[in-house]
This record gives C-alpha cells, structure tokens and sequence, in this order.
C-alpha cells in the first residue's frame, strides 16, 4: 500500500466514524469517501503550494495555546470559527494538517511531504448552528520548532443541500516552544469560563471534540477579553521544570498583581491578591513529577471593586531552590455591570 493510499484509508476510516458524519459512513460506499477526501487534500495542497485561500464559511482562526506533553512534544489546542448562517445543513467536516515550516512552502514541497507523513494531520466533524460564529477546537502534537497549519472546513456531505460544497481553508504560522530544555518555563495563560471534572476516560472521539480536557478536569476557555463588573477573571496555567528538594518536591511562589492602564499616561498598581506557594505542605500528598504530574496555577477573581477601564494582570512565578523567576501577562477590560 502506498503512503498516500495508506493516509486516505487512515482518514477514511475517521471520516466514517466521525460523530456527525456516522450516516455518511453508512451510507456511501468507499469510491465516494476517497473521492470526497481526495478533493480535500488537494485543496490544501493547493493553498500550501500559494494558490488563493477559499473562505466560504466564514472560518477564522481564534487562538491556540501551549502546553508540555509526552516524549520531548509540546501539546496545541487550538480554536477556529465557523459562521454558521454559511452553513444551510448544519455540520461539517474538519482537516487540518501541520507542517514543519520549510516542509510545505510550496505544491512540490507539499507533494514531497505527502509521500512521507506530515508531523500530524488529523480529522473530524463538528455540528455548527445559531446565528454568532461558533468556536471549534481541535488539537495537535508536534516537537518544538516553528510550523505551517493548514485548517479546512468543508460542508458534510451528508448534510449539504446542494451538489457543490462550500469550503474554506485557512493557514497559520505557530512557533511551538520547547518545554524540554529544563529552564524555568509555563504553559500558556488560559482564561477560564469554568474548570469541569472529567469523571471517565474519554474515547478518542471525545477527546477529539475536548481538547482542553487534561487529566481529571476539562478547561473550558474563555474567548473574550472584556469582562463586567459583575463577573470574575478565572485564568489557568501549568509551571514546567521546577527545581525540586530532597523530596522531589518544588518551592515555587505565583505572585498575581493587577495594573491599571490610563490612556493618558503610564500604568499604576491596583492591587494584588494573596500569594499561592506550591510546595511541601501545601499541595496534595499524592503529587509527584515521577507519575507525571504538573503544577498548576490560576485564579478567580472578583471584578467588583475594578472600576471601568483597561488593566494587566502579572503572574510572577518565583522558583525559590533554583533561584529563578518570570513574568505573564494578560491584558483586559473592564466595562459596566
């Protein structure tokens, strides 16, 4: 079987299985999965090679985050936006494709890539519906260095009312960091709409539709960057590479400090909330960085006393045995109750 033969099986069989595309796979017999999935590739293998983008679903790309995983390999979920009001049936079909950047430049460089394999390529379905852009998050593995992603969106087959699907394709450069080099690192700064437990193992259809979901809970972020008075600023990040005592155990301070911003003039100190200090005594007994565990941070913090207008929020992360530390901010507004 050639690679490329082997690839389209691969996808076909996701296609197939998809949890929105389960009538399709029923209903169509392989010739017309491969010929629908062809089209596919071929559309971005024109878009990696420099032809014109099609954009007939509104797609947009929303953000993506980082995050340490497994094997010298850095986690990216990331988030896009279908306009369903482009999307008459409803569903549809999702591809997207990294690749290292230098690998896919162009039509002959992509080809060469689909001889061999692209660092990951993956696909799904999604349900898209309302009148507002809907958030679709999927994600990927890949070691640090600098990529190309490819994203394709592509009205279900089973769902579309007119012969001709409407496609849209977007690309987008992300320079994936190496979490691996032992300095003092974090993932990226995630604001919260709410953390849920995650009570069973997910199947890789779930996983696939819950990108956010890491270990026993389930981030589910937060797209929006201005906030009422009313509401809270809940943020999440995990700390990588502490150093660690005789126990195996870390001493690290997160420090979270609020600025005003005054279009007028510089930034002031608002206010800060009390210290976290992760370390012996402090977090669960059962932690250990030998089972895989990561330290997490975050806040919820009530905007009631924050007067309208813009703010940063530092998060200072103090390594106390190595003797190090660092900064994230965040941006945001606050508007009326």
């Amino acid at each position: 079987m050639t690679p490329l033969r082997r690839t389209l099986v691969c996808l076909i069989a996701l296609l197939a299985a998809g949890a929105g595309l389960r009538a399709q796979g029923a209903g169509q017999d392989g010739e017309a999965r491969t010929r629908e999935l062809k089209a596919m590739l071929s559309l971005v293998d024109r878009v990696a090679g420099g032809h014109e983008t099609p954009n007939e679903l509104g797609l947009a790309w929303l953000r993506e985050d980082y995050l340490k995983a497994q094997d010298r390999q850095s986690y990216v979920p990331f988030t896009v936006t279908v306009d369903p009001t482009k999307v008459p049936g409803g569903a549809v079909t999702l591809y997207w494709r990294v690749v290292a950047r230098g690998g896919g430049a162009s039509g002959q460089a992509a080809g060469r890539a689909r001889k061999g394999s692209f660092p990951y390529e993956d696909l799904s379905s999604a349900v898209v519906t309302g009148d507002a852009p809907v958030p679709i998050s999927r994600s990927f593995t890949v070691p640090a260095g600098t990529y190309d992603v490819y994203v394709l969106a592509r009205e279900a087959a089973a769902a579309r009312r007119t012969p001709a699907p409407k496609t849209a394709v977007l690309a987008r450069e992300v320079v994936v960091p190496d979490f691996w080099n032992d300095a003092l690192s974090t993932s990226s700064l995630i604001v919260v709409d709410r953390i849920e437990a995650v009570t069973a193992p997910l199947s890789r259809e779930q996983k696939a539709d819950h990108p956010y979901a890491l270990g026993s809970i389930e981030i589910v972020p937060s797209y929006r960057s201005t906030f009422t008075r009313g509401s809270e600023l809940s943020t999440f990040m995990q700390i990588y590479n502490a150093a660690t005592d005789a126990a195996q155990l870390p001493d690290v301070v997160v420090e979270f400090s609020f600025f005003r911003k005054d279009p007028a003039g510089p930034e002031t100190f608002f206010n800060r909330t009390p210290p976290l200090n992760l370390k012996a005594g402090t977090m669960e007994s059962t932690f250990s960085f030998a089972a895989g565990h990561q330290l997490q941070t975050g806040q919820a913090v009530k905007l009631s006393s924050f007067p309208e207008g813009n703010y940063r929020l530092e998060i200072k992360v103090t390594d106390r045995i190595a003797n190090k530390a660092l900064t994230r901010d965040l941006s945001f507004r606050v508007g009326p109750s």
